[in-house]
């Protein structure tokens, strides 16, 4: 069914605000730009290249993808900031005419660990052809999760 939300999950040895952080605030040391942005998918043919990802760590703030033909693309909005424990976004990193879908990142401490859950959601707002775009980031959230524990874990 192409309502599914997708979920996926990654456990880290870092406390509860390090792992938080790391996420947000460190995007752009851990996303796979190489893979998944913007510049990869919208200008490949022009050789335009990644920069830096910014993580505007508030409510409101965007996720923005600086590139190296000077422009700054968003890929998502935060629309819930909830820090250490969570933070959801409106997520939409691509320049076509279609409303967001939310993806929620929880943090819950486990001791000397951290446990983080990623829910990607609200695909009935794409309409017709949702499914094929959510099989595919179904696919994709396992590279950026498994980026995100070696660079917390120092790895």
């Amino acid at each position: 069914m192409s309502g599914e939300p997708i979920r996926r999950s990654v456990t880290v040895r870092c406390e509860q605000a390090r792992a938080f952080r790391v996420f947000t605030e460190g995007i752009g040391s851990w996303w796979p730009v190489e893979t998944l942005s913007r510049a990869g998918s919208e200008f490949e043919e022009e050789g335009v290249k990644v920069e830096r990802v910014e993580f505007q760590a508030f409510a409101g703030g965007q996720v923005l993808e600086h590139m190296s033909n000077g422009q700054a693309l968003p890929w998502a909005e935060v629309i819930v900031w909830d820090p250490p424990r969570s933070f959801t976004l409106a997520w939409k990193p691509h320049g076509r005419p279609t409303p967001p879908t939310e993806v929620e990142v929880r943090f819950t401490a486990q001791g000397a660990r951290t446990l983080v859950e990623l829910e990607h959601r609200a695909w009935e707002r794409l309409g017709e052809g949702s499914e094929q775009i959510r099989v595919g980031y179904a696919e994709g959230w396992g590279l950026p999760l498994e980026r995100f524990r070696e660079k917390v874990e120092g790895a």
